[in-house]
């Protein structure tokens, strides 16, 4: 099965069990906009949770806002965005469709990695045992050939997007001979810049509405209530603010199923740092934030870092955190030490004073600030190609089972009769009982206990509590755990100590803190 085969199944898994749907579906839907089901839905907020709770539970220096949507329009110029919240996009002439240039050239550049990649791969099957992978990477003059052409192709898109060099993006397209994925051909228009900000009206009526904008990013929020939290909490440099909230941006390539929508989530968090600071600060959080996503358990090698080719212009160092998706390594969570840039800008435009007094060392100044940022739609979509298997059982049964973290799962166990008389459903419905205060449960009766199962783990429930006729009389149920198919015979009594040992988050937070 290929990657992009794989994609479209999640895709349909998706859909099929509650996750995540196409908004507006019974009107055809709206380009780029999903909803998210009742799975989906509960996935989304134990992802939020995660986050949120590892923010300001595990920092005591760091507290949470909720800023609202629509803010003053003289906050996108001071924030640059007005300006140059630009992508640069090119068309392709026979199929009519629409691409980012600089994702054209990074996706080319990716091929020639591949390239590389396939004659290690060859090389390493002809000499077996022998072979030793970093010489024939340093001599291969084939190797060499590739890299030369990766590292010129590198190098110009680079300079190019510095420089605002929208003609050299093109030429960069042109000698690198990239076709368009639909029609096959390099009959490409020029590059021009298009801004991602939608705008609306704000007033009673129309003539005397005012221009505002849908925000972009939660960032700006944060912000312009720097003073107020700093304040009103006595906070002390160095400290954060966190925030989790709607984004909205005109996205024009928009794909890759919720990877990339006009309408989504971002939990962001901004660290205010002293001046001269804000490097150690920008290096702690890069770690820490990756400690946080290798936490979940999908494996190490899911993960890279990826430094920014191009600083934004409020940036003076900036990683992504990159997961491998099943269409390649795409970011998930931006790491940005954005200097002085916003606090400074607010500070101009707004004309008021936006400036800390440092007690230990009796001075004002304008914080600078290390920020991370992450899209939760795309870390739904990061557990979920995580999570997504299909597994041969010994049994020569198949079953598509969604591994995931049993703290973030939708469902923490599903309580299942045997059969729908004698007595069963009654006891597992006071299971139910004891369990719904603490824990998203399902009850089900319905279909064999085989099929029963199959279903929770298709939406993911780490585990299966069965009533059968021992637990009338002896009091005990069947635990059956989702990734082993294990089954654990226990006290009814002991079921809600290991519903919650199984799915408690504390061993994310002990893994964050190691």
């Amino acid at each position: 099965m290929t990657q992009e085969e794989l994609f479209k199944k999640l895709i349909a898994h998706s859909k099929e069990y509650g996750f995540i749907f196409p908004s507006s579906e019974i009107y055809d839907g709206l380009s780029a906009v999903y909803d998210y089901g009742q799975m989906g839905v509960e996935l989304k907020n134990n992802i939020k949770r995660y986050w949120w709770d590892s923010m300001v539970k595990l920092h005591p220096n760091i507290v949470g806002i909720d800023a609202a949507i629509f803010m003053h329009p003289r906050t996108w110029e001071a924030s640059g965005h007005v300006g140059a919240f630009n992508d640069p996009l090119i068309d392709n002439k026979d199929s009519k469709k629409r691409y980012r240039a600089d994702v054209l050239i990074e996706e080319h550049l990716a091929k020639l990695d591949e390239k590389i990649e396939k004659e290690v791969a060859k090389a390493r099957k002809r000499f077996g045992d022998s072979f030793d992978e970093k010489q024939y990477r340093a001599t291969s003059p084939r190797v060499a050939e590739i890299a030369a052409k990766r590292d010129e192709v590198h190098s110009r898109m680079v300079k190019a997007l510095n420089d605002s060099d929208l003609e050299e993006l093109r030429q960069i397209i042109v000698d690198a001979e990239v076709v368009c994925p639909i029609s096959g051909t390099r009959n490409w228009t020029e590059v021009r810049q298009f801004n991602l900000m939608f705008d609306t009206k704000i007033g009673s009526v129309a003539e005397g509405a005012n221009t505002i904008y849908l925000r972009p990013e939660t960032a700006q929020g944060i912000f312009v209530n720097f003073l107020n939290v700093q304040k009103t909490g006595r906070m002390k440099i160095p400290f954060g603010i966190a925030q989790i909230g709607k984004a909205f941006r005109n996205e024009i390539v928009a794909r890759q199923f919720i990877f990339r929508m006009r309408e989504f989530e971002q939990m962001e968090m901004q660290f205010f740092v002293r001046p001269g600071e804000e490097i150690k600060w920008y290096d702690h959080w890069k770690e820490l934030r990756m400690k946080w996503h290798r936490a979940l358990g999908f494996g190490d090698e899911k993960y890279r870092f990826h430094d920014h080719d191009k600083l934004a212009h409020y940036a003076n160092a900036a990683a992504d955190i990159e997961f491998n998706f099943p269409f390649g390594f795409k970011e998930v969570e931006g790491i940005h030490s954005r200097t002085d840039f916003d606090l400074g800008n607010h500070q101009k435009f707004s004309g008021k004073k936006i400036q800390y007094f440092d007690p230990e060392t009796g001075e004002s100044y304008v914080p600078y600030v290390v920020e991370t940022s992450i899209g939760v739609d795309r870390m739904v979509l990061q557990v979920l190609s995580a999570a997504y298997t299909e597994e041969k059982l010994d049994s020569g049964e198949e079953r598509t089972v969604l591994r995931i973290p049993p703290a973030i799962a939708p469902v923490k166990a599903a309580i299942l009769p045997l059969v729908k008389k004698d007595g069963l459903p009654e006891i597992a419905r006071q299971i139910v009982s004891a369990l719904k205060y603490d824990h998203i449960v399902q009850y089900d009766e319905k279909d064999s206990i085989g099929k029963r199962y199959r279903r929770q783990d298709a939406i993911g429930s780490p585990l299966c509590i069965t009533v059968d006729h021992e637990t009338v009389t002896d009091n005990t149920v069947t635990v059956r755990y989702r990734d082993s198919m294990e089954q654990q015979r226990i006290p009814v009594s002991e079921i809600p100590a290991v519903v919650a040992e199984t799915v408690s988050m504390k061993k994310l937070f002990a893994e964050l803190e190691a």
